[in-house]
């Protein structure tokens, strides 16, 4: 009765989770998703490499559609990676809820494994592991790290068997399917380090080689490794500077960082997304008083473990952008290069397990833990189901209204030239929706383009750039979004039909523009002194479909 009981819980948090992706599936284009470091970029990234015919390109092949051709292919991901290709083979909405499907399921099982096999393995536990497992996969995450984070509960139950002695097929297909759906530098890498550091650690305590143990750890890396080798051959290999080689990070002070340690603590990142403040804090300080007042430190030493790893976490990812590494980061690059900062991506895995072993704590203390346990568990579920992309963004644009098919398709038809003998740039409003639709532009958003063409690009708004200390640091320290920056606008980049700005003093260096190829200038504002850039209007479109008013401007 009671496995028939807890399959038929299995199932029901299998229908919470159909219900809250249900409306990406409902809505279609009129749903509302994470416009930041998504909308932007990724999805739009995806449409363009199907379209390019570079998906399998050589390794040496370059997008014609951004940034002037110079955009290396290996900068949009490998054609090994599952999302690559349900954004090849199904339309971006399909794509997406699929995606974001497929997450969550391999998500809750992941967590759910994990706690049954290695935490939490005794029956009357049992609504403890679903509803974590539940409240794990319904946390918003970065769409396009796929399972970089989610994943990590369910290849940690592979590796504990594996460390345990076992032997079963369904740990190695677990390992050997996650490097396909996931990101090595963008969670893996982070995770496959702590696996080796605790084989290490099995060494150092006198628990033998564990050669199993260390092989599948050093499997995984190599399978990563050669799903991403596109990524592997332009780190090793290529030796032309690139806009991460101007990437600076440590810049804060000792203050700025004990802050900054706090604040991800308590709040967490928005790439890895926990939802821990206001419901999973509270269980924890309550668990941690319950050791205390029973002595029960030998006895709940993983909780508190996790406790103290979670904390040193956050401290390393606050004072990796402490200045006193400037030194190293000058004399070794890769430290600027790499963001070894993201080792707290293991934070998700790491506060959802606590929270299982917190509410554990609570529940075996009395009967009235046991209530506040199972309270604290709802009200966790029931939090993190309405943070839903429908309800958190409903104030953005829809996918439809942002990306404005109809609406750039009129433009397109009225410039009347094939997209591939001009260029665009845009000014406020993302060059991903240009991209999107078909157009070359010379701006883009992404963080591996040429150190060359950034500086070419930057004598258009060196003007701009003067005014402005704030979006100087921002491109000539990252540069990541090779915009057309302005003073007036500064780091906005969104400016709806709605805003009333205008831009009065635009300073354009449209000669170097216009020797780059550019053409034609979309603009989401009016620009009052278009005629001292050397920009005419064309003409002003409209669209009840689209959040914007397009502003075309002609380069003379």
């Amino acid at each position: 009765m009671a496995v028939q009981s807890e399959r038929r819980w299995i199932l029901f948090a299998l229908g919470v989770i159909a219900l809250y992706v249900s409306p990406l599936f409902i809505l279609g284009e009129n749903a509302h998703i994470r416009v930041h470091d998504n909308l932007d970029s990724n999805i739009a990234w995806y449409k363009v490499l199907a379209e390019s015919g570079q998906i399998t390109g050589p390794l040496d092949a370059n997008i014609p559609q951004i940034a002037n051709g110079e955009l290396s292919r290996n900068a949009l991901g490998s054609e090994l990676t599952g999302i690559v290709w349900l954004h090849a083979l199904f339309p971006t909405m399909t794509a997406y809820a699929l995606s974001q499907t497929i997450t969550r399921v391999v998500a809750f099982l992941g967590m759910y494994l994990l706690l049954k096999t290695h935490f939490l393995p005794e029956p009357r536990w049992m609504a403890v592991r679903i509803g974590v497992a539940l409240a794990f996969a319904l946390t918003l995450f970065w769409p396009s790290g796929m399972l970089s984070t989610l994943g990590m509960p369910l290849a940690l139950w592979a590796f504990l068997n594996i460390r345990k002695g076992e032997r079963s097929w369904k740990n190695y297909a677990v390992l050997t399917l996650l490097p396909f759906y996931s990101s090595f530098v963008l969670g893996f890498f982070f995770f496959l380090a702590a696996m080796g550091a605790l084989w290490l650690l099995d060494v150092l305590r006198g628990k033998g080689w564990n050669i199993h143990f260390f092989l599948s750890i050093a499997y995984m890396t190599l399978l990563y490794l050669l799903v991403e080798y596109r990524l592997a051959y332009s780190f090793l290999w290529e030796d032309e500077p690139t806009s991460r080689d101007e990437y600076f990070h440590a810049r804060l002070t000792f203050w700025h960082c004990v802050r900054l340690t706090w604040k991800n603590f308590l709040l967490g990142h928005h790439h890895v997304m926990t939802e821990h403040t206001f419901f999973i804090l509270p269980v924890w300080f309550i668990a941690l008083f319950l050791i205390y007042a029973n002595q029960r430190w030998k006895e709940e030493r993983v909780f508190l473990f996790l406790f103290g790893l979670n904390f040193a976490l956050s401290a390393w990812y606050a004072f990796w952008f402490y200045k006193g590494w400037l030194p190293l980061t000058e004399r070794f690059h890769f430290l600027d290069t790499f963001n070894f900062a993201r080792f707290h991506f293991l934070r998700p895995l790491i506060i959802y397990v606590q929270f299982a072993l917190a509410l554990k704590i609570m529940w075996q203390s009395s009967e009235k833990g046991k209530t506040w346990a199972k309270r604290l568990l709802a009200a966790q579920i029931i939090l993190v189901f309405l943070i839903n992309e429908e309800l958190v963004f409903r104030y953005e644009p829809t996918v439809k209204q942002f990306y404005a098919e109809e609406q750039f398709q009129q433009i397109k038809q009225y410039i009347g030239l094939p997209v591939s003998e001009y260029r665009v740039v845009s000014i406020g409003l993302h060059p991903a929706i240009a991209q999107y639709n078909g157009f070359y532009t010379l701006d883009t958003y992404n963080n591996f383009y040429p150190l060359s063409y950034k500086y070419e690009f930057r004598k258009i708004i060196e003007r701009e750039l003067a005014k402005s200390k704030t979006i100087r640091t921002y491109f000539d320290e990252w540069g990541g979004r090779c915009y057309i920056f302005t003073s007036e606008l500064g780091k906005r980049y969104m400016f709806t039909k709605q805003s009333k700005k205008r831009l009065k003093n635009l300073q354009l260096n449209t000669r170097q523009l216009k020797k780059m190829g550019g053409r034609y200038l979309f603009s989401a504002v009016p620009i009052d002194n278009a005629a001292e850039n050397r920009l005419v209007l064309e003409k002003v479109f409209t669209s009840d479909e689209s959040a914007w008013t397009i502003y075309l401007y002609k380069v003379q």
